[in-house]
């Protein structure tokens, strides 16, 4: 694991303890770690045997003359200057002797080139800026092109893998390491990743993070991979993904999200325990049931449960006050509607039948306040819906609160980076929060990072927002592929 860290300016210590971390959390352990400014002595002395071969040389020029003259193909003033010259001025470079931005040493390459990235790249900058590595030794800074190719060299490596993008890097890459007789990795490129419905370029991410359009990098609608880890996704489940979708090197191949949807289904269904949550509670009194007691009801963790396995059940109180989705009833039935309504009856899942007796409504008429029913203790019902509930765990008591975020695609568009106003396609309804959500007992010791699947809703996870007082679950995936409603 190589840390390319040759501009000070834009290395952070966080960063890079992140991404330490982020390939430990995904499974990897790196046989060695390293970072490019280790070679900085080596780097400089290289480019010192450069000039003196006549391939580098100091100039003058500003960024912006530079910009002009390579749009025009010609040379720079100072590309034909003496050797010693450019010898004993980047020697002044390395001794702070020359303003920053008054100097920078430059490979002579090909200005002729059809190739722009052979036009006389820079190798060297003055930068009087401390390094959070190499601390203040250094006031010059070689240039990622410089750098990189001679570090794979260094270093014995083998392949050097990069992107599409840096393809017509490779000439440069080849010329600089033939020019001072070092060993040659073999350099091959392929397609970078695209998922639909998000971006994935390191500028537009940071754009969106930087402007708050999300809360951060590790916001769990992002594909990075600390906002995958925050949803709940496994590492697991990544490595799968990657592993199956293999590698390519066609440019504008989009991976479709529902693909990286199904590996995390197909594990979560095997490892994640069931419980029950209620979203938009609605009130149910139970009126033959008797309001002084509770009953314990075994719920099960696992679908194929056995009874012989205490482990694969929890506990869940069932009392005279029962809270439904509010969107599992109606006050008209039909034939395709399976939920509650009135004179209609549904199974309480694990528990007991119950039958829609009376409706009370508030002074509109129109909201529903409260619903009336009564149970089947004998089970002898068989009616068709089955819901899902959570109740007061004793008289009087408010169920367990919990807050959940439910998470949809972040972009309408499958490819919102090819729009003019990528912005623009931003999903308003990317994330919703759900603060009064009820949830069975058994889920209060659930810790950050744990996973349920929460029958009929999805599968969640703990979030590192969560308190002992205050719970708050993030929906990794819904238990069935939703994606072409996304946007419609």
């Amino acid at each position: 694991l190589r840390f390319d860290d040759t501009n000070p300016e834009a290395e952070k210590k966080e960063y890079i303890d992140h991404i330490q971390e982020i390939v430990s959390w995904l499974g990897w352990k790196p046989f060695k770690i390293t970072y490019t400014s280790d070679y900085f002595q080596e780097l400089y002395e290289l480019a010192v045997e450069l000039i003196r071969r006549g391939h580098a040389y100091v100039d003058h020029q500003t960024a912006e003359e530079i910009k002009e003259y390579r749009e025009k193909k010609k040379n720079s003033p100072w590309r034909d200057r003496p050797i010693s010259e450019s010898l004993r001025l980047f020697d002044e470079m390395k001794r702070g002797m020359i303003e920053e931005g008054k100097a920078t040493l430059r490979m002579k390459q090909d200005m002729q080139s059809d190739n722009f990235n052979m036009y006389d790249l820079i190798a060297y900058r003055i930068k009087f800026t401390p390094h959070p590595h190499a601390g203040d030794k250094w006031c010059i800074y070689p240039s990622y092109d410089y750098a990189h190719c001679i570090v794979d060299s260094l270093e014995n490596i083998t392949h050097s893998l990069c992107t599409l993008e840096f393809e017509t890097r490779r000439a440069s890459y080849y010329w600089l390491l033939h020019s001072l007789d070092l060993y040659q990795p073999y350099v091959w490129e392929y397609s970078r990743l695209n998922v639909t419905n998000t971006v994935m370029s390191k500028r537009k991410l940071n754009f969106l993070v930087t402007n708050k359009h999300v809360d951060g990098w590790d916001d769990p609608r992002l594909m990075t991979l600390a906002g995958l880890r925050r949803r709940g996704v496994t590492s697991s489940a990544i490595n799968t993904f990657v592993r199956g979708i293999g590698i390519t090197r066609s440019d504008n191949s989009m991976i479709r999200m529902d693909r990286l949807e199904y590996h995390i289904r197909e594990e979560l269904n095997k490892t994640a325990a069931r419980a029950m949550i209620v979203l938009n509670p609605l009130k149910v009194v139970i009126t033959n049931f008797d309001s002084a007691s509770v009953m314990d009801l075994e719920a099960k963790k696992w679908p194929d449960a056995q009874t012989e396995d205490s482990s694969a059940f929890y506990k869940v109180p069932f009392s005279n006050v029962v809270y439904i989705e509010q969107s599992d009833f109606r006050m008209k039935d039909s034939k395709d509607y399976y939920g509650l309504a009135p004179g209609k009856s549904v199974l309480l899942r694990y528990a007991f039948p119950i039958k829609c007796t009376d409706v009370l409504l508030a002074d509109d008429n129109q909201t529903i306040v409260e619903i009336r029913a009564e149970y089947d203790p004998s089970k002898k019902t068989k009616p068709k819906g089955v819901l899902h509930w959570v109740c007061e765990p004793s008289p009087g008591v408010e169920p367990l609160k919990a807050e959940v975020r439910l998470f949809e695609k972040l972009f309408n568009s499958e490819n919102p980076a090819e729009l003019d106003d990528w912005l623009a396609d931003l999903n308003p309804n990317s994330k919703k929060v759900v603060t009064g959500a009820y949830a069975v007992p058994v889920l209060k010791s659930a810790a950050v990072g744990d996973r349920f699947q929460f029958e009929r809703l999805g599968y969640f996870a703990v979030d590192k927002d969560s308190t002992p007082d205050n719970l708050v679950f993030n929906r990794i995936v819904t238990l069935r592929d939703s994606y072409g409603k996304v946007g419609k």
